[in-house]
């Protein structure tokens, strides 16, 4: 039994670190038996195995092969009892994601993007859910950047989402966008948090002071939704879905981008959760809440340097 798990993880670990690539052919049954001196059977189950986690391809009469989508599965099977734990930015779809992924996500979301990004870097967290809009107007790259400096950070692509103020049913107060917020009792996210940066800028962009605001602040979308549902407040900036749940008014303002920004090394143990966002199921469930896209759910990218 051990040496049927060392011939996967070895296997895994090649594939993950790229010295055997996908299309390449291994060695004969019997041949690779003699490498790891054991039987050719136990060779056989160990092709079996992963053949089952996508790492290889096997056919009668030819010899096993590398799968196409093989660095990914090589991540899952060597990290298949890791526990992501993700730090950041609150949404709702994250629980959908968090139950596709059957405990092996751990989601200590609530203190904001900037917050996150540090749980990150000081080592807290494997990744940061981050939705930040540069003065470039690029999302959340120029931070992970910043804040991950020599960590070689990559983002992992969760959806688009929808961002606009939640009113009451029939928009009692007549707000048609940011400029009708002053004079307002408005809920607003707390400092930190890239909702309350977005709110911020586009008051300013409006020739408002931010600090001019009257509301509480919250932790999540969902306290917004409810400060507007309860009456305590007349608005607040938040998802559109959690507008939907709520059965309120939603006056739309823009769409940004959703990701994890983690470094290199905690791209293995994502792998999971980078495989769960690429199926279409969890993609339609997302999609159903009202205001997402996941058009480009699971894409990994290097952030570049500034050159």
């Amino acid at each position: 039994m051990t040496r049927y798990r060392e011939i996967c993880n070895d296997l895994a670990q090649r594939v993950g670190a790229g010295t055997l690539q996908p299309g390449d052919e291994l060695p004969g049954v019997r041949e690779l038996a003699q490498q790891w001196q054991t039987t050719a059977s136990t060779v056989s189950r160990a092709q079996r195995q992963l053949a089952e986690a996508g790492v290889l391809e096997l056919a009668d009469r030819r010899r096993a092969r590398i799968a196409p989508g093989a660095v990914l599965a090589a991540r899952r099977f060597l990290h298949a009892e890791s526990i992501f734990t993700l730090a950041g930015s609150d949404d709702p779809a994250l629980d959908l994601l968090a139950g596709a992924l059957h405990g092996k996500l751990r989601i200590v979301t609530g203190e904001g993007s900037v917050a996150g990004l540090g749980a990150v870097r000081q080592g807290r967290a494997d990744g940061a859910a981050v939705h930040l809009l540069h003065h470039t107007g690029v999302y959340n790259a120029p931070f992970a950047r910043g804040m991950l400096r020599g960590l070689e950070p990559y983002l992992i692509h969760l959806w688009r989402r929808e961002q606009g103020l939640i009113v009451a049913p029939g928009n009692p107060h007549g707000i048609t966008g940011i400029a009708d917020l002053p004079g307002r009792r408005v809920c607003s996210r707390r400092p930190g948090t890239g909702t309350r940066i977005l709110l911020d800028r586009l008051l300013l962009a409006a020739g408002h002071d931010p600090d001019d605001l009257r509301g509480p602040q919250v932790g999540t979308h969902l306290e917004v939704a409810l400060a507007v549902a309860t009456g305590t407040v007349d608005a607040g900036l938040g998802v559109r879905s959690a507008a939907t749940d709520l059965d309120l008014d939603f006056i739309p303002v823009t769409w940004e981008d959703f990701d994890i920004g983690l470094d290199k090394h905690a791209l293995d143990p994502a792998a999971h959760l980078v495989d769960a966002l690429r199926t279409p199921a969890l993609r339609d469930r997302i999609s159903a809440l009202g205001g997402y896209d996941t058009s480009r759910s699971g894409d990994v990218t290097k952030v570049p340097d500034p050159a």
